[in-house]
């Protein structure tokens, strides 16, 4: 009788073990789906990113025909990293699919699955990356559009509040699209918000957002939890879209015949731009922007010709006449000249 119970549950495991998920394969794409988990629940990686990282894996498996982890080889990846570029893809984004597929191996590896060493995929080399900024009589400009150009009152206010603090926070769109009413207490100069990574950064006010932010907020009458709503009629109190963002600071630049493509990031860029000019050292900037290396922080140390020009005007003798000597300290208040 034991020995028969005995069999029945030897023969429950062996179906058990046949039908089990764990049963372990060696292909790319099962490892894909444990590489997600491990983003979301061991890394808490954003959605954003792990729909970046599945996309860029996903795109390499494909490419060599889902084969074992262990038969990865880097003529693999140059094969791959050429089809990339022969279907128009930037040297940037080619670069994107690299950093994923480096994070896929170390993933790997670190759970003891032979596969391609990641310090082997190389990143190519591309041009230094070009900050798009405006001047800040632009931004000005573009802060009172809505006041000018537009006729619905509350969409004045909405709209006069996003690119506020849009422009005096630096907050990213997705940060912005995802605020709620009850994170901002206009009683205080700051508030928290989960960035990129998913780290908490705090967030400045300044009194021109603190006041816009206050003539939106008691306009509303809705019940909506979110900051920023859509006020079209299909729509109206659910959160703005990341597009319906970008594509309201692109209507009041042109508006204001702003001719560069102007977006949400361009009025980060501009405000980081003005802070660096204006004597901040680059740590703070780097703190309030979020950024997680100083590196990313240094493409706001950029420098425009018509900026040199003014610098060197007031050493042209011929032009400065009475300022031969006396140079004005604001404009070496920076790392300009260092």
């Amino acid at each position: 009788m034991k020995k028969k119970n005995s069999e029945n549950i030897l023969i429950k495991k062996k179906e058990l073990d046949k039908n089990s998920p764990y049963l372990f394969s060696n292909t790319l794409s099962s490892h894909l789906e444990r590489f997600v988990n491990y983003l979301q629940y061991t890394k808490n990686a954003s959605p954003k990113t792990i729909e970046n990282y599945s996309l860029w894996v996903n795109r390499f498996i494909n490419y060599v025909w889902d084969i074992d982890a262990s038969q990865i080889k880097m003529i693999h990846i140059q094969d791959f990293r050429t089809a990339l570029i022969k279907q128009g893809l930037s040297p940037k984004t080619v670069n994107y699919h690299a950093v994923g597929l480096r994070s896929f191996f170390k993933f790997l590896l670190r759970n003891d699955i032979e596969t391609l060493s990641p310090e082997k995929v190389d990143l190519a080399k591309i041009p230094p990356r070009r900050v798009s900024y405006l001047s800040e009589e632009q931004v000005q400009s573009i802060l009172n559009a809505p006041s000018k150009y537009e006729k619905r009152p509350l969409k004045i206010l909405r709209d006069k509040a996003i690119l506020a603090t849009l422009y005096w926070t630096w907050l990213r769109v997705t940060e912005l699209i995802t605020l709620k009413t009850k994170d901002i207490k206009l009683s205080e100069n700051q508030f928290s918000v989960i960035g990129k990574g998913s780290k908490l950064r705090s967030v400045f006010l300044t009194q021109d957002a603190k006041e816009k932010l206050k003539k939106y907020i008691l306009s509303r009458w809705d019940d909506s939890e979110y900051l920023f709503i859509s006020l079209s009629p299909n729509s109206y109190g659910e959160p703005l879209s990341r597009n319906s963002v970008e594509s309201l600071v692109k209507k009041y630049a042109e508006l204001v015949w702003i001719t560069e493509k102007v977006t949400p990031h361009t009025l980060r860029h501009s405000f980081a731009t003005t802070l660096l000019r204006r004597g901040a050292d680059i740590r703070s900037v780097q703190a309030l922007l979020g950024h997680s290396s100083i590196q990313t922080t240094q493409i706001y140390t950029h420098v425009d010709d018509k900026y040199l020009q003014k610098v060197h005007d007031l050493l042209d003798e011929k032009k400065n006449p009475q300022k031969d000597i006396d140079v004005d300290d604001e404009m070496f208040s920076n790392d300009l000249f260092e």
